[in-house]
């Protein structure tokens, strides 16, 4: 049986005053859904936030591994760790390990100075977007994005557009659905939307 994967739509989109962060929660091995909780978007620091696609084991390891390299860089200079900096670290790890490659697709969004987006494929490219989907839904998510975004839109206004590109994407891939999690980036920090408030932004 496949290993368990998620197969996936996430969503990244920057705003005038943060970034907006979304994903469904389904895990699959094979044509099984192993699992209808899979969280898909973790904090790896107070102010940075990823999205993972892919191999759910190595998807895991890379999260705990930034979450300890952040908070070391905050530990040893006194100061967050920039989203870029955090960014090419970890892709100097994917690059580094491309022979035996991470199976992953990840998004990465902070505010430090500005609110920052990164996608950084399996192999340790990385590319500063600023808004952008992954996984196999991200055809279907990229339907409602390129219709309906615009650059410096205030993030109350992103968390609609993403939370409905993802559940586009849950109507039409077979590896993507069960629920959305949606999470904004802010000057106050990481934000993580209730299934109630998710709920809310589908029906406006």
């Amino acid at each position: 049986m496949d290993a368990k994967k998620t197969g996936t739509t996430t969503v990244g989109l920057v705003g005038k005053d943060g970034v907006v962060l979304a994903a469904d929660k389904r895990a699959t091995m094979g044509y099984l859904i192993a699992s209808k909780e899979v969280d898909k978007i973790h904090p790896i620091a107070k102010h940075i936030a990823m999205t993972v696609a892919g191999s759910v084991g190595d998807a895991q390891t890379l999260v705990r591994w930034m979450s300890v390299q952040t908070k070391e860089y905050e530990i040893e200079h006194e100061k967050i760790m920039p989203v870029k900096a955090a960014s090419t670290l970890l892709a100097n790890v994917l690059s580094a390990n491309k022979f035996f490659p991470f199976w992953v697709q990840l998004l990465m969004g902070g505010f430090d100075d500005k609110p920052r987006l990164f996608s950084i494929d399996m192999v340790g490219g990385v590319t500063e977007e600023i808004r952008t989907a992954t996984g196999s839904g991200s055809p279907f998510a990229y339907g409602v994005i390129d219709t309906n975004f615009k650059k410096n839109m205030p993030v109350s206004e992103l968390t609609k557009i993403a939370a409905k590109a993802v559940w586009a994407a849950m109507q039409r891939d077979a590896a993507s659905g069960e629920a959305i999690d949606v999470v904004t980036i802010t000057k106050k920090g990481v934000k993580k939307f209730t299934k109630d408030e998710v709920k809310a932004l589908l029906k406006l």
